[in-house]
């Protein structure tokens, strides 16, 4: 299954890739070359299918846990400050995502959407330290029914350059539906309440929508 957002690119895709390879097969070039670039060409296609893959992931729902909200690997466990809507300390976790990985986010927790804002912003390697604060980027805030407050923010890396985040303010929210998607490399910040118990371990991988984060 592919995700939504991939539809254009894969037909692009697709495209080229028929037109490439019936040139390729048209000129008069040796085989040898005909057979490489076809090679690439069809390698090509399978990036742009891997990349916009949305595998089916069936989240154990519960009130007390915090899911990963994307695929990738956990590069940040610290006690931060926020400024942007708590205006103070928060536990984030952050994961990062390589272009082989799922892009697909999905919602930490179950609750009601208080806060969704796109920022425009630079484009900085995903893992630079600013990259939180001054990349183009998206932040939501749930409310969950035990009053705890979860906020994301998906992150622009160098690679990607469109983010798409479908939460809506008001609207109630399902624990590891989609939620958005980020293009290429890029990375996501998940912020909790400081008492929040950790349950996963620096570089370690996550899966999105089933990976417990944390718990209340």
């Amino acid at each position: 299954m592919f995700h939504k957002e991939g539809k254009q690119s894969i037909l692009i895709a697709f495209i080229l890739t028929v037109v490439l390879m019936s040139a390729i097969w048209l000129v008069s070039i040796p085989e040898w070359l005909q057979i490489s670039l076809s090679i690439i060409s069809i390698g090509l296609l399978f990036i742009i299918l891997q990349f916009f893959r949305n595998p089916k992931r069936i989240t154990n729902q519960s009130d007390s846990s915090i899911v990963s909200p994307v695929d990738g690997k956990v590069v940040v466990i610290e006690k931060v400050t926020d400024n942007e809507y708590f205006n103070g300390e928060r536990l984030m976790i952050s994961v990062f995502m390589s272009p082989i990985n799922v892009h697909v986010t999905r919602y930490p927790i179950s609750g009601k959407i208080t806060y969704s804002k796109y920022h425009p912003g630079k484009y900085l390697v995903a893992w630079h330290p600013k990259s939180s604060e001054e990349n183009e980027r998206t932040t939501v805030v749930i409310n969950h029914k035990n009053e705890k407050q979860v906020m994301y923010r998906q992150i622009a890396g160098a690679l990607a350059r469109r983010i798409m985040n479908y939460a809506q303010e008001n609207e109630v929210i399902m624990q590891g539906n989609d939620s958005g998607f980020i293009k290429f490399g890029s990375r996501v910040d998940v912020y909790l309440p400081v008492d929040t118990n950790v349950c996963v371990t620096l570089n370690e991988k996550v899966k999105g929508g089933e990976t417990v984060l944390a718990t209340f």
